[in-house]
């Protein structure tokens, strides 16, 4: 069994179809002690999931704030936690890549998805320092991703409208059928 830090506590993970997960979200505008405990609060329940990244708007706080960690596990990579407050891509490049992604709102589904393989990310770092940072390869896709979660975009939505609509319907179903 996994002992947790006192200071910390795992948030819940909404799922589709709720609402927030649609919602833009407001910008972070102060650095505040309870800010810095959830950015840990999100990492651990980052950690916890698992995944890779975790958007604010994911445990129902509609902000521009998002942690990730793309340290590949398989190769031992120690773990390289990011915290992203207020991410804007700057600039994207032509050449794509494709990964198969996933989501933590959208569990045990999976699909390709085709994004710029390169983007220029500025954001506040969690003491409120700007920040740039190059992203390629994994840690491109996961930092889109987690930028479109707080402008209420969901990877579902790279694919056709047939196939969305059915992993929508599924969700709502089993929401229904927890709720009855």
């Amino acid at each position: 069994m996994k002992v947790q830090n006192e200071t910390m506590s795992l948030k819940e993970i909404i799922k589709i179809p709720d609402p927030v997960l649609r919602t833009k979200c407001d910008p972070v505008e102060t650095i505040t002690p309870e800010l810095k405990k959830l950015m840990d609060d999100m990492l651990e329940t980052m950690y916890d999931a698992p995944g890779i990244g975790l958007a604010a708007p994911q445990i129902n706080i509609p902000i521009r704030l998002i942690v990730m960690d793309a340290a590949n596990k398989e190769e031992e990579q120690e773990p390289d936690p990011i915290i992203m407050i207020n991410p804007v891509i700057l600039k994207s490049s032509d050449e794509v890549s494709t990964y198969e992604e996933g989501c933590l709102s959208i569990p045990e589904f999976f699909a390709e998805v085709e994004r710029p393989a390169n983007v220029l990310v500025s954001y506040r770092d969690k003491d409120g320092n700007p920040q740039e940072k190059n992203c390629e390869g994994l840690l491109g896709t996961v930092v889109q991703h987690e930028i479109d979660h707080l402008n209420g975009v969901l990877f579902i939505d790279y694919l056709s409208k047939l196939r969305r609509d059915r992993v929508i319907k599924k969700f709502a179903k089993a929401k229904k059928a927890v709720s009855i």
